[in-house]
């Protein structure tokens, strides 16, 4: 079989784990052709993050100190995890060479005395390119070839949208696979660096916060593999999340719409885009737990087994949002207005979360992320305030909980049932949508309700007896 793992930080944050990632990989590469993908260790893309903030501070001593920091976690990984002297000294040699890199990046930046979408780019990929030479140098310490490549090496060509890059896919599927199969060939497995790749002009980009999914998935397709697995610290995809519904249960299958649905509201474990290069191929996937390898996970299918359809699958949430209702007589029988108004949020670079609008036209609501509602209502007021609108209304953290579950299509009752539950707890709904497709039906209530909304619909459609 081809598989594609992709490992999380977590799994790859200490020389025990390490070690085990490359144990397994060895096991497995036995019977198998693997293509390993990997996220920057834990804390390490939050350290760059925080370096891009103090050079736009100019402090550049706490640039320097948080990459100093960096440096050493990664020398100190290297010298621990790595047995064989050879091995381990040409690993702390490229390290060397990377550290290098970073440092004289940084004093280019602060002589810039900017950050820009490009040069952030570049900084946070270094969180890959260290954690990529670690794995792989662990792999030729446990007796296999193995060879560390970054996105860009490897051959993943993307737009020159930076900090949210997407995949030239023809481009990069000729070059991916002619790369990997090379390795193939040697019997060599390529450990890659998830998150990045870069534009046609070589500069790097990235596909966004946990976008080494998204990298997976896109290799997976590329090279027509077998299944991808995400292995990260969590047993799988969940009926609810276990912090707040204590007799949560694992789900064994899911389609991929369902588990695109649950990226969207909030499951920690998937980029929302990385079904997008699956969805022509059919791969199957499996998120697994690289501490829990006895579990088999939660299996994502284009077409999972009808034993696995329940009604309504799993309650999800996001929290730490704001909702703006938008108001205006005129707005009534218009066309175009809400065209205007998203054309607005739009130019502000203000992603919309959930819309609602009544039947007579005269109010629409939409969601957006707390950190973007200034932003938003700035953008409004500025654009639209006193002509289509006439009043806005903001409501601030409020939570979008979120039914998920192609069971839910057709099923009568499913919205009675919501609805009177959430009621039982004296929970007051502000929004409520359900897409024409019936996957999922989402509303909205205060933050301080979240945890009392999801609960009582997790007991109300009995998930904790779920297959």
């Amino acid at each position: 079989m081809r598989l594609v793992l992709k490992y999380g930080g977590t799994s790859i944050s200490a020389t025990k784990d390490i070690q085990t990632v490359a144990k397994h990989i060895n096991s497995l590469s036995k019977e198998n052709q693997i293509v390993v993908v990997c996220s920057a260790i834990s804390g390490t893309t939050d350290d760059l993050i925080e370096i891009s903030e103090s050079i736009k501070k100019e402090n550049k001593s706490k640039a320097d100190q948080l990459a100093a920091k960096i440096t050493n976690r990664h020398k100190q990984l290297a010298k621990q995890t790595i047995k064989k002297s050879d091995v381990r000294k040409k690993l702390l040699s490229k390290l060397e060479e990377d550290f290098t890199e970073l440092f004289a990046l940084i004093d280019g930046m602060v002589l810039l005395g900017e950050v820009t979408p490009r040069s952030m780019d570049y900084l946070i990929s270094f969180g890959e390119r260290l954690s990529i030479k670690l794995v792989s140098a662990a792999i030729n310490d446990s007796g296999k070839k193995s060879i560390p490549l970054t996105g860009k090496e490897v051959g993943i060509v993307t737009d020159s949208n930076f900090g949210e890059s997407r995949p030239l896919i023809d481009t990069t599927r000729l070059r991916v696979l002619k790369t990997v199969e090379a390795l193939f060939t040697k019997k060599t497995i390529p450990v890659v660096g998830g998150f990045a790749g870069a534009d046609q002009h070589g500069h790097v980009t990235t596909f966004g916060r946990g976008g080494s999914d998204y990298s997976a998935s896109t290799i997976g397709s590329c090279i027509k593999a077998d299944e991808i697995w995400l292995m990260s610290d969590v047993d799988g995809l969940m009926t609810a999340d276990p912090k707040i519904v204590k007799n949560a249960k694992l789900l064994k299958e899911v389609s991929y719409v369902e588990a695109i649905e649950m990226a969207m509201f909030g499951a920690k474990q998937i980029h929302p885009r990385t079904f997008e290069p699956l969805l022509s191929k059919k791969i199957p996937m499996k998120i697994r737990n690289s501490f829990n390898l006895k579990n088999e996970g939660t299996l994502v299918t284009a077409v999972p087994s009808p034993s696995t359809k329940n009604t309504v699958k799993c309650v999800s949430y996001v929290k730490n949002n704001g909702l703006i209702d938008i108001r205006g007589g005129s707005m009534v029988g218009t066309p175009g207005t809400a065209a205007k108004i998203f054309a607005t949020l739009a130019k502000a670079g203000i992603n919309v979360m959930m819309i609602s609008q009544n039947p007579s036209e005269s109010s629409i609501t939409i969601v957006v992320k707390n950190t973007d509602l200034d932003k938003a209502v700035g953008a409004l007021e500025m654009e639209l305030l006193g002509k289509i609108i006439k009043k806005l209304e903001i409501t601030t953290d409020v939570a979008i909980i979120a039914l998920i579950g192609s069971g839910m299509r057709g099923t009568v009752g499913v919205a009675s049932k919501v609805f009177g539950a959430i009621e039982k707890n004296k929970v007051n709904v502000s929004m409520i949508t359900q897409g024409s497709s019936e996957l999922n039906l989402a509303f909205v209530v205060k933050n301080s309700d979240t945890n009392a909304a999801v609960r009582s619909l997790h007991d109300a459609f009995k998930l904790d007896k779920i297959n």
